[in-house]
């Protein structure tokens, strides 16, 4: 008798890590795809724009892949797919929304016209290739056209449940439909992939409407011009800002790029409804009085080149921060972005301008399920295995604490790493090995030419800064030609440290000439000695250890 082939998940991305949300299914000859996201950089990276995953075991496998299935349009699962997409190039399926966002992503990178989209909608099942069926179900989230995912295997069926929450009183769209999830949960579940972002989190999460409530009551008894800052994917706070401003007839002025990309995309696919007249330019906000406007805003991450940090710094182009403005940042720190958004709001502070933001006033609500709502699912999915998803390694283990208290088995519950590779059936699960997974940079037009020693360097230039040494070197007399020339960047102001640089140019000229009165001069070992004797006074006269770069030049 034949021996029955597993089920592999294996994650890519988006676990330890909030970000980069990746995972690949695979079964015999054929792989689907769950998301194609991207995270943004850490402090101790430098230059970089944004972090991709590591997709070489896809790439080597990219005659399998049957498809890109996409449960919201939020950056960390969307923000990939160009990358992805100019590697191996295969369907990509999605809600509405989430593929007018993906069109617009695409249409930056021209790829638009070579890569096929396949608009989906909840409650709908698409076959993914021989072996899988996806089936699209309704969640809610902070963004429209969010979907659970219900793929169907020849072991059995898994519930990828993206970013969800229950949200009884949703501002567009359906409730989360729990009755089809439960009805899959009486069929059989082999395994549930739960979003685990706030499972630190007791309760429930609170609905979208509850922000609208409160944005009513701030705009009714404010004469000060208000900017409100929220994310730009949140199309349903966007809305409620919107219908606020209009009930208190303000003018709406949007301001950033990304903000007026997903606006001008909700708009003109139904996601956002404008009231005649309320829209209008930013450039147009000064013939308004300031209690006739308010201003929607990207940055309420701190982000350095967002609209309100530049408000905040007084960079901004078109629109001056005073004390007669009121800013709203509606919208919580993620995790790392703590002490930017503190920057902001202190900046704000400074000018004079009030501020209202999550420490003082319920301005946001999240769009993730705390622990109540994680724990229904589960009883009402009833896995047989458990996977805990997006999140840090503290949210997985916790997530997989809540599970046990419901029910599932502590061995059928698994904490996977990026490049985990799960082996599953109806019999037995195990995890069974690594591939390849971690993450490619992205700088610029660059992908992937940012590796580790350039960070380093980075770090050691931005840390320490540079002392470069130019010493011309006559070759046929064996002699210096010329005294060195020390440039200093980031390390010391040259003329006020003329002691210092005196002192390199003299140990350079030592260790140039030392290297001369040798029978076969190496260039190489040249450079090293400057190096080496240049570091070792810069360190004992400073304490100090700058990147030393050592220019030899022939005449």
């Amino acid at each position: 008798m034949a021996k029955t082939k597993k089920l592999r998940i294996i994650p890519i991305g988006g676990l330890d890590e909030i970000g980069k949300n990746l995972t690949a299914f695979e079964y015999s000859n054929e792989i689907i795809i769950v998301d194609c996201g991207m995270a943004f950089p850490d402090d101790d990276m430098p230059g970089v724009d944004m972090v991709i995953n590591d997709i070489t075991y896809l790439v080597k496998n990219a005659q399998k892949i049957k498809g890109i299935f996409l449960t919201h349009g939020h950056e960390d699962h969307i923000g990939g797919l160009p990358y992805f997409l100019k590697e191996i190039n295969v369907p990509v399926y999605g809600t509405k929304l989430t593929l007018g966002l993906v069109e617009h992503k695409l249409k930056e990178h021209n790829l638009l016209s070579s890569v096929k989209l396949v608009r989906t909608r909840p409650g709908q099942v698409v076959e993914g290739g021989k072996y899988f069926t996806v089936e699209f179900i309704t969640t809610n989230h902070s963004i429209a056209d969010s979907v659970a995912l219900a793929i169907k295997t020849p072991v059995g069926t898994v519930v990828h449940m993206g970013d969800w929450k229950i949200d009884s009183t949703p501002i567009v769209g359906d409730v989360i439909d729990l009755a089809r999830l439960g009805e899959i949960g009486k069929e059989g579940v082999l395994a549930l992939m739960s979003d685990s972002t706030n499972v630190e989190r007791p309760g429930y999460a609170m609905s979208e409407k509850s922000v609208g409530q409160k944005f009513e009551s701030i705009f009714k008894n404010c004469n000060k011009r208000i900017i409100v800052a929220t994310f730009a994917s949140n199309v349903h706070r966007v809305q409620q800002i919107i219908d606020a401003a209009a009930k208190n007839r303000r003018k709406v002025a949007v301001s950033g790029r990304s903000m007026e990309n997903i606006v001008e995309i909700s708009i003109l696919l139904g996601y956002m409804k404008v009231p005649e007249g309320v829209l209008i330019n930013l450039d147009s906000i000064k013939k308004y009085r300031p209690n006739e406007v308010v201003i929607i805003t990207t940055g309420s991450q701190g982000e350095p080149m967002s609209a309100l940090t530049r408000m905040a710094f007084s960079d901004h182009r078109k629109v001056d921060i005073t004390k007669d403005d009121l800013i709203v940042i509606s919208a919580s720190p993620i995790p790392g972005n703590e002490k930017a958004v503190s920057i902001v709001i202190n900046e704000l502070f400074k000018i004079g301008a009030e501020v209202i933001y999550k420490s003082l006033m319920d301005v946001h609500v999240s769009g993730h399920a705390c622990q109540e709502e994680l724990k229904l699912l589960i009883s009402l999915v009833k896995p047989k295995y458990f996977i805990p998803v997006h999140g840090e390694h503290r949210h997985l283990v916790l997530h997989n604490r809540l599970a046990e208290e419901v029910g599932i088995p502590p061995q059928n519950a698994f904490v996977l790493s990026n490049g985990s590779v799960l082996e599953l059936d109806s019999e037995s699960a195990k995890i069974t090995g690594n591939v390849q997974a971690g993450q490619v940079l992205v700088d610029g037009l660059g992908v992937g030419d940012v590796g580790n020693i350039v960070l380093r360097d980075r770090k050691h230039l931005a840390q320490d800064g540079l002392i470069i040494i130019v010493t011309t070197i006559d070759n046929e007399k064996r002699e210096i030609a010329s005294k060195p020339d020390v440039i200093s960047r980031g390390f010391v102001y040259v003329r006020e440290a003329e002691q210092l640089i005196e002192g390199i140019k003299q140990v350079s000229t030592e260790a140039v000439e030392s290297s001369l009165s040798r029978r076969n001069v190496d260039w190489s070992m040249m450079k090293n000695n400057i190096k080496s004797s240049v570091a070792r006074y810069i360190y004992e006269t400073t304490k100090r250890n700058p990147m030393i770069l050592p220019i030899i030049e022939e005449v």
